[in-house]
């Protein structure tokens, strides 16, 4: 019986060295239709909205996503951008690099998204980057990776930022095993699935980490369905 009263340290499978190129392609390509089915995206896109409503129509707003994954993220984010008449500049960083070119394959030429493989720790402190967002992506560090990556956001990022991640909760837990049992995805995704929720947050979680990275009361936590946990700063 998994326990869920604290984050687990298991590793996922996903992220192991010995991952093939063509199992990680299937494994995040099954993802981004998981995102899809379980409604990853809108809390995202609602954060860029807020944005976009924020600041002058003519401004041109670079929008960093930190673990792109497949690139779905960013080109729903291109999309949003397109409907809502907006220029934007939109910035990848993955540090895995079997990720960049399942991405750069499922993406259009004219998205003209900047994919980079690497830590987003790197890039130039004079590079100007207005948003940073991530999505499912902090279930992956350990708390003082977390920690690291909320003060970085809050240097980097000019407007604010945006984390996306899962409720550890056993609800959750239990229905995505038997969902991803009746859609067939990968392997890959039936076992690190369930993993990935009993390694995500609750909401003491993310005030214990906010706390440690000094932001508690300037970063606002909301729950949001279908069982995540959204933390934004904005700063416009």
């Amino acid at each position: 019986m998994t326990d869920l009263r604290q984050r687990s340290p298991e590793p996922e499978w996903m992220d192991g060295d010995a991952v093939t190129p063509e199992e990680f392609a299937a494994c995040i390509e099954d993802l981004a239709k998981v995102n899809t089915v379980t409604l990853a995206r809108p809390p995202t896109l609602t954060f860029l909205d807020r944005a976009f409503a924020a600041t002058p129509s003519q401004r041109v707003l670079t929008v960093v996503d930190v673990g792109f994954g497949a690139g779905d993220m960013l080109r729903s984010l291109a999309r949003r951008a397109r409907r809502r008449g907006r220029v934007v500049r939109l910035i990848g960083f993955d540090i895995n690099p079997r990720s960049e070119p399942v991405a750069r394959r499922l993406t259009a030429p004219d998205m003209a998204i900047d994919y980079r493989t690497g830590d987003a720790f790197a890039m130039a402190q004079n590079e100007p980057v207005d948003l940073v967002v991530s999505s499912l992506v902090t279930h992956h560090m350990s708390d003082a990776g977390i920690v690291d990556f909320l003060r970085w956001m809050e240097r980097k990022a000019e407007l604010g930022w945006f984390v996306n991640d899962l409720h550890r909760n056993a609800i959750a837990y239990h229905g995505f095993t038997l969902l991803s049992a009746a859609m067939r995805w990968h392997p890959f995704v039936r076992h690190d699935g369930p993993l990935s929720i009993a390694r995500a947050f609750r909401r003491d979680d993310w005030d214990g980490l906010l706390a440690r990275a000094g932001l508690g009361g300037r970063a606002n936590v909301h729950w949001r369905f279908p069982f995540r946990y959204c933390v934004e700063r904005t700063k416009w």
